[in-house]
């Protein structure tokens, strides 16, 4: 079980290298509670699906299933945040449309990593504490303001 307000995240690439260097970035940060790795897009499929992480950093290129195909196979079972982590920035445009919050070009330097893993805190934090829906309106009509309850009002 993971404590509140703890990112849970999965290393996904199919070169150990990289997914150490990834490794080692987020556990150096606090707010980062456990770092997994996957070597291929189908144990990526499984461990997403089983241990249900908060962030993702995934590889695009690997053998098996690349990462538009471990996404497409996930359907409405997104993690909060995906950043695509490539060495290749043709797929730039396609990881966006696929969902993906950033896109980290390899190599890459740790600044461009923090800001990426920042973009992620932010999603992952929105999507913990979501926004206070509107529970009622303010309405001016004739130099009176009367108040209107949300679940009252006709929505066209």
């Amino acid at each position: 079980m993971s404590s509140p307000g703890r990112i849970r995240a999965l290393v996904v690439d199919d070169e150990p290298l990289a997914r150490s260097n990834l490794t080692v970035l987020l556990r150096r940060d606090p707010e980062i509670e456990a770092v997994r790795e996957c070597g291929s897009g189908m144990e990526a499929l499984a461990e997403i699906r089983g241990s249900k992480p908060d962030l993702v950093f995934l590889d695009v290129q690997m053998p098996e299933c690349d990462g538009f195909d471990v996404l497409e196979m996930l359907g409405g079972e997104l993690p909060a945040a995906v950043v695509f982590v490539t060495a290749y920035d043709q797929y730039a445009l396609r990881a966006f449309e696929a969902g993906a919050l950033d896109y980290l070009l390899k190599p890459f330097d740790n600044a461009r990593f923090e800001l990426a893993l920042g973009r992620a805190k932010e999603r992952i934090a929105h999507g913990r504490n979501p926004p206070p829906t509107l529970e009622r309106f303010a309405v001016k009509s004739a130099g009176r303001v009367s108040f209107l309850k949300a679940s009252e009002i006709d929505w066209i």
